[in-house]
Protein backbone atom coordinates (compact mmCIF):
# COMPACT_ATOMS: atom_id res chain seq x y z
CA UNK A 1 0.00 0.00 0.00
CA UNK A 2 1.14 2.99 -1.26
CA UNK A 3 0.95 5.11 2.24
CA UNK A 4 3.37 3.22 3.64
CA UNK A 5 6.19 3.90 1.79
CA UNK A 6 5.61 7.73 2.46
CA UNK A 7 6.21 6.86 6.46
CA UNK A 8 8.98 5.46 8.65
CA UNK A 9 9.08 1.90 8.33
CA UNK A 10 7.49 -0.02 11.74
CA UNK A 11 9.69 -1.76 13.76
CA UNK A 12 8.77 -5.07 15.14
CA UNK A 13 8.35 -4.16 18.87
CA UNK A 14 8.21 -1.19 20.99
CA UNK A 15 7.55 -0.61 24.73
CA UNK A 16 5.57 2.43 25.91
CA UNK A 17 7.19 2.62 29.24
CA UNK A 18 6.37 5.15 32.35
CA UNK A 19 2.95 5.69 35.08
CA UNK A 20 1.65 8.42 32.88
CA UNK A 21 -1.54 6.68 31.43
CA UNK A 22 -2.78 9.46 28.96
CA UNK A 23 0.70 9.32 26.67
CA UNK A 24 0.36 5.60 26.86
CA UNK A 25 -3.01 5.77 25.76
CA UNK A 26 -2.53 8.28 23.36
CA UNK A 27 0.52 5.80 21.93
CA UNK A 28 -1.85 3.39 21.68
CA UNK A 29 -4.40 5.62 19.84
CA UNK A 30 -1.61 6.62 17.11
CA UNK A 31 -0.64 2.75 16.51
CA UNK A 32 -3.74 1.48 16.16
CA UNK A 33 -4.02 4.26 13.22
CA UNK A 34 -1.52 3.70 11.34
CA UNK A 35 -1.69 0.18 11.49
CA UNK A 36 -5.08 0.34 10.47
CA UNK A 37 -4.39 2.49 7.36
CA UNK A 38 -2.74 -0.77 6.04
CA UNK A 39 -6.18 -2.93 6.06
CA UNK A 40 -9.30 -3.84 8.82
CA UNK A 41 -7.16 -3.67 12.38
CA UNK A 42 -10.49 -5.84 13.92
CA UNK A 43 -9.18 -8.92 12.12
CA UNK A 44 -5.42 -8.09 12.95
CA UNK A 45 -5.63 -6.73 16.70
CA UNK A 46 -5.27 -9.22 19.95
CA UNK A 47 -4.66 -7.73 22.95
CA UNK A 48 -3.16 -9.27 26.28
CA UNK A 49 -2.86 -8.48 30.20
CA UNK A 50 0.51 -8.71 31.36
CA UNK A 51 -0.38 -10.32 34.77
CA UNK A 52 -2.70 -13.24 32.71
CA UNK A 53 -0.63 -13.47 29.72
CA UNK A 54 0.96 -16.78 28.76
CA UNK A 55 4.27 -15.92 26.58
CA UNK A 56 3.57 -19.01 24.07
CA UNK A 57 -0.19 -16.93 23.72
CA UNK A 58 1.50 -13.87 22.87
CA UNK A 59 3.67 -15.66 20.06
CA UNK A 60 1.47 -17.30 18.50
CA UNK A 61 -0.58 -14.00 17.71
CA UNK A 62 3.08 -12.60 16.66
CA UNK A 63 3.45 -15.34 14.75
CA UNK A 64 0.13 -15.34 12.53
CA UNK A 65 0.04 -13.94 9.38
CA UNK A 66 -2.06 -10.76 9.20
CA UNK A 67 -5.42 -10.89 6.86
CA UNK A 68 -5.48 -9.07 4.19
CA UNK A 69 -3.69 -6.28 5.75
CA UNK A 70 0.11 -5.35 5.28
CA UNK A 71 0.52 -5.81 9.39
CA UNK A 72 -1.09 -7.12 12.46
CA UNK A 73 -0.54 -5.64 16.09
CA UNK A 74 -0.39 -7.58 19.16
CA UNK A 75 -0.81 -5.30 22.69
CA UNK A 76 0.25 -6.21 25.50
CA UNK A 77 -0.69 -4.52 28.34
CA UNK A 78 1.37 -4.11 31.71
CA UNK A 79 4.09 -5.75 30.55
CA UNK A 80 5.91 -5.06 33.66
CA UNK A 81 3.62 -8.05 34.98
CA UNK A 82 4.58 -10.96 33.06
CA UNK A 83 5.96 -13.82 34.35
CA UNK A 84 9.49 -14.31 34.08
CA UNK A 85 9.07 -17.75 31.59
CA UNK A 86 6.29 -15.83 29.86
CA UNK A 87 8.65 -12.68 29.46
CA UNK A 88 11.34 -14.91 28.44
CA UNK A 89 9.24 -15.92 25.75
CA UNK A 90 8.63 -12.85 24.45
CA UNK A 91 12.81 -12.21 24.24
CA UNK A 92 13.13 -15.42 22.46
CA UNK A 93 10.60 -14.10 19.67
CA UNK A 94 12.45 -11.01 19.20
CA UNK A 95 15.20 -12.63 18.31
CA UNK A 96 13.78 -13.72 15.19
CA UNK A 97 10.55 -11.67 15.32
CA UNK A 98 7.74 -11.68 12.49
CA UNK A 99 8.38 -9.06 10.09
CA UNK A 100 4.11 -8.67 9.56
CA UNK A 101 3.46 -8.15 13.03
CA UNK A 102 3.95 -5.04 15.03
CA UNK A 103 4.21 -6.16 19.31
CA UNK A 104 3.64 -2.73 20.81
CA UNK A 105 4.17 -3.59 25.64
CA UNK A 106 3.15 -0.84 27.42
CA UNK A 107 4.68 -1.12 31.39
CA UNK A 108 4.33 1.43 34.12
CA UNK A 109 8.23 0.04 35.22
CA UNK A 110 10.36 -1.74 33.54
CA UNK A 111 14.25 -1.31 34.16
CA UNK A 112 16.40 -1.16 31.60
CA UNK A 113 19.05 -3.68 32.67
CA UNK A 114 16.28 -6.35 31.88
CA UNK A 115 16.03 -9.07 29.53
CA UNK A 116 12.60 -7.87 28.00
CA UNK A 117 13.87 -4.01 28.11
CA UNK A 118 16.97 -4.69 26.06
CA UNK A 119 14.81 -6.96 23.44
CA UNK A 120 12.84 -4.22 22.73
CA UNK A 121 15.06 -1.59 22.88
CA UNK A 122 17.27 -3.55 19.99
CA UNK A 123 14.79 -3.37 17.77
CA UNK A 124 15.45 0.68 16.80
CA UNK A 125 16.49 3.89 18.52
CA UNK A 126 12.16 4.43 18.28
CA UNK A 127 11.35 1.45 19.92
CA UNK A 128 11.38 2.60 23.71
CA UNK A 129 9.01 5.56 24.19
CA UNK A 130 9.17 7.45 27.43
CA UNK A 131 5.91 7.83 29.00
CA UNK A 132 7.41 9.40 32.46
CA UNK A 133 4.77 11.80 34.20
CA UNK A 134 5.52 15.42 33.08
CA UNK A 135 7.23 17.37 35.97
CA UNK A 136 5.05 19.54 38.16
CA UNK A 137 5.66 23.20 36.59
CA UNK A 138 4.74 21.47 33.70
CA UNK A 139 1.01 20.21 34.01
CA UNK A 140 -0.84 23.81 33.63
CA UNK A 141 0.65 24.15 30.31
CA UNK A 142 -0.08 20.62 29.20
CA UNK A 143 -3.67 21.14 30.88
CA UNK A 144 -4.21 23.74 28.56
CA UNK A 145 -3.20 21.70 25.82
CA UNK A 146 -5.38 19.11 26.67
CA UNK A 147 -8.28 21.30 26.71
CA UNK A 148 -8.01 22.48 23.54
CA UNK A 149 -8.18 19.18 21.69
CA UNK A 150 -11.82 19.43 23.83
CA UNK A 151 -12.99 22.62 22.38
CA UNK A 152 -12.31 24.36 25.74
CA UNK A 153 -9.82 27.21 26.66
CA UNK A 154 -8.44 27.44 30.08
CA UNK A 155 -6.71 30.32 31.40
CA UNK A 156 -3.37 29.80 33.07
CA UNK A 157 -5.23 30.24 36.76
CA UNK A 158 -8.17 27.46 35.28
CA UNK A 159 -5.42 25.05 34.66
CA UNK A 160 -3.63 25.46 38.40
CA UNK A 161 -7.70 24.75 40.15
CA UNK A 162 -8.24 21.61 38.18
CA UNK A 163 -5.15 20.75 39.07
CA UNK A 164 -5.19 21.40 42.54
CA UNK A 165 -9.11 19.78 42.37
CA UNK A 166 -8.36 16.76 40.60
CA UNK A 167 -4.99 15.78 40.61
CA UNK A 168 -2.46 15.40 38.75
CA UNK A 169 -3.19 11.97 37.00
CA UNK A 170 -3.13 12.88 33.49
CA UNK A 171 -6.11 10.35 32.62
CA UNK A 172 -8.49 11.98 35.26
CA UNK A 173 -7.63 16.05 34.35
CA UNK A 174 -8.82 14.79 30.93
CA UNK A 175 -11.83 12.81 31.81
CA UNK A 176 -12.86 15.88 33.50
CA UNK A 177 -11.93 18.38 30.40
CA UNK A 178 -14.06 15.86 28.69
CA UNK A 179 -17.18 16.07 30.82
CA UNK A 180 -16.61 20.43 30.75
CA UNK A 181 -16.53 20.32 27.30
CA UNK A 182 -19.61 17.96 27.00
CA UNK A 183 -21.28 20.36 30.39
CA UNK A 184 -20.67 23.83 27.85
CA UNK A 185 -21.70 21.75 24.80
CA UNK A 186 -19.55 23.63 22.52
CA UNK A 187 -16.17 25.91 22.17
CA UNK A 188 -16.08 27.78 25.29
CA UNK A 189 -13.48 29.71 27.50
CA UNK A 190 -13.03 29.10 31.31
CA UNK A 191 -11.58 30.77 34.22
CA UNK A 192 -10.63 29.86 37.30
CA UNK A 193 -13.56 31.18 39.20
CA UNK A 194 -15.63 29.00 36.34
CA UNK A 195 -14.03 25.88 36.87
CA UNK A 196 -14.07 26.19 40.29
CA UNK A 197 -17.77 26.24 40.27
CA UNK A 198 -18.04 23.26 38.34
CA UNK A 199 -15.53 20.78 39.69
CA UNK A 200 -15.49 18.87 42.67
CA UNK A 201 -12.89 18.28 44.75
CA UNK A 202 -11.50 14.66 44.23
CA UNK A 203 -8.06 14.52 46.07
CA UNK A 204 -6.56 16.03 49.00
CA UNK A 205 -4.73 19.58 48.66
CA UNK A 206 -1.19 19.06 47.50
CA UNK A 207 1.27 21.06 50.50
CA UNK A 208 2.76 23.39 47.54
CA UNK A 209 -1.27 24.55 46.62
CA UNK A 210 -0.92 26.04 50.44
CA UNK A 211 2.25 27.37 49.41
CA UNK A 212 1.52 29.12 46.03
CA UNK A 213 -1.81 30.57 47.89
CA UNK A 214 0.61 32.06 50.66
CA UNK A 215 3.17 33.62 48.29
CA UNK A 216 0.01 35.08 46.76
CA UNK A 217 -0.93 36.30 50.28
CA UNK A 218 -3.99 34.85 49.78
CA UNK A 219 -5.03 34.11 53.48
CA UNK A 220 -8.73 32.79 53.36
CA UNK A 221 -7.36 30.66 50.47
CA UNK A 222 -3.99 29.42 52.36
CA UNK A 223 -5.80 28.68 55.49
CA UNK A 224 -8.86 26.91 53.57
CA UNK A 225 -6.39 24.96 52.12
CA UNK A 226 -4.13 24.20 55.35
CA UNK A 227 -7.43 23.28 57.10
CA UNK A 228 -8.06 20.36 54.70
CA UNK A 229 -4.70 19.26 54.44
CA UNK A 230 -4.04 15.40 55.73
CA UNK A 231 -2.33 15.70 59.71
CA UNK A 232 0.41 13.58 57.98
CA UNK A 233 1.45 15.89 55.40
CA UNK A 234 2.12 18.97 57.95
CA UNK A 235 5.75 18.51 58.80
CA UNK A 236 6.15 18.12 54.76
CA UNK A 237 4.34 21.04 54.61
CA UNK A 238 6.77 23.32 57.12
CA UNK A 239 9.79 21.54 55.52
CA UNK A 240 8.73 23.23 51.87
CA UNK A 241 7.48 25.87 53.41
CA UNK A 242 11.73 26.65 54.96
CA UNK A 243 12.63 25.98 51.04
CA UNK A 244 10.04 27.98 49.39
CA UNK A 245 10.73 30.91 51.92
CA UNK A 246 14.40 30.75 50.72
CA UNK A 247 13.83 30.54 47.10
CA UNK A 248 12.16 34.20 47.53
CA UNK A 249 15.11 35.15 49.53
CA UNK A 250 17.08 34.23 46.39
CA UNK A 251 14.60 35.63 43.88
CA UNK A 252 14.95 39.43 45.65
CA UNK A 253 18.60 38.63 45.90
CA UNK A 254 18.48 37.99 41.94
CA UNK A 255 16.60 40.70 41.05
CA UNK A 256 18.48 43.25 43.19
CA UNK A 257 21.60 42.04 41.58
CA UNK A 258 20.89 41.56 37.82
CA UNK A 259 22.66 39.43 35.28
CA UNK A 260 22.02 36.04 37.00
CA UNK A 261 18.76 33.99 37.32
CA UNK A 262 16.91 31.98 39.51
CA UNK A 263 17.58 29.09 38.45
CA UNK A 264 21.09 29.59 38.01
CA UNK A 265 21.68 30.08 41.64
CA UNK A 266 19.46 27.44 42.88
CA UNK A 267 19.59 24.97 40.16
CA UNK A 268 16.83 22.80 38.10
CA UNK A 269 14.31 24.43 34.94
CA UNK A 270 13.36 28.04 34.71
CA UNK A 271 9.76 26.78 34.36
CA UNK A 272 10.01 25.48 38.37
CA UNK A 273 10.37 29.05 39.49
CA UNK A 274 8.61 31.25 36.82
CA UNK A 275 6.39 32.45 39.76
CA UNK A 276 9.20 33.79 42.03
CA UNK A 277 9.94 36.78 41.27
CA UNK A 278 6.52 38.55 41.28
CA UNK A 279 5.90 36.80 44.89
CA UNK A 280 8.67 38.10 46.09
CA UNK A 281 7.40 41.30 44.92
CA UNK A 282 4.70 41.18 47.52
CA UNK A 283 7.64 40.57 50.87
CA UNK A 284 9.75 43.03 52.16
CA UNK A 285 13.13 41.51 52.58
CA UNK A 286 12.74 41.57 56.27
CA UNK A 287 9.11 39.99 56.29
CA UNK A 288 10.80 36.94 54.41
CA UNK A 289 14.01 36.87 56.96
CA UNK A 290 11.40 37.02 59.92
CA UNK A 291 9.37 34.25 57.90
CA UNK A 292 12.60 31.83 57.87
CA UNK A 293 13.94 32.41 61.57
CA UNK A 294 10.68 32.09 62.92
CA UNK A 295 10.17 28.68 61.27
CA UNK A 296 12.48 27.38 63.97
CA UNK A 297 9.80 28.11 66.78
CA UNK A 298 7.22 26.68 64.82
CA UNK A 299 9.20 23.36 64.12
CA UNK A 300 10.18 22.74 67.94
CA UNK A 301 6.23 23.57 68.66
CA UNK A 302 5.23 21.03 66.20
CA UNK A 303 7.47 18.52 68.23
CA UNK A 304 6.27 19.11 71.31
CA UNK A 305 3.58 16.92 71.34
CA UNK A 306 0.95 19.74 71.95
CA UNK A 307 -0.04 19.80 67.99
CA UNK A 308 1.26 20.41 64.75
CA UNK A 309 -1.67 21.93 63.35
CA UNK A 310 -2.16 25.19 65.35
CA UNK A 311 1.44 26.47 65.32
CA UNK A 312 2.25 25.63 61.67
CA UNK A 313 -1.32 27.34 60.98
CA UNK A 314 -0.60 31.25 62.72
CA UNK A 315 2.97 31.14 61.17
CA UNK A 316 0.55 30.84 57.83
CA UNK A 317 -1.46 33.10 58.84
CA UNK A 318 1.46 35.91 59.63
CA UNK A 319 3.18 35.48 57.00
CA UNK A 320 0.21 35.38 54.09
CA UNK A 321 -1.28 38.34 55.85
CA UNK A 322 -0.96 41.82 54.49
CA UNK A 323 2.12 43.52 56.38
CA UNK A 324 0.21 45.80 58.56
CA UNK A 325 -1.97 42.62 59.86
CA UNK A 326 0.93 40.45 60.00
CA UNK A 327 2.92 42.66 61.95
CA UNK A 328 -0.22 42.89 64.63
CA UNK A 329 -0.12 39.49 64.81
CA UNK A 330 3.38 38.72 65.46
Amino acid sequence: MTHERTQMPLLPAFLAVGPDLLKQRRVAERMRERIAQTGDLSFNHERFEGAQAEGSQVVEACNTIPFMSDYRLVEVREADKLRKADAEAIVAYLSAPCDTTVLMLFAEKLAKNTRLYKAVAACGPRAVIDCAPLKRYELARAVREMAVTHGLTLSGSAAEALIELVGTDTLHLDAELCRLALEQGGRASLGEVEVRARVARTVDPEPWTVLDAMCQRDVAKCLSLMAQLPDGELFRLLSLAAARIRELICAQSVRRRGGVTIESQLGGPAGRYRNHAAWAQRFTEAELVHALVSLRDVEAAMKSGAGAREPLARWMLTTASPPSAARALR
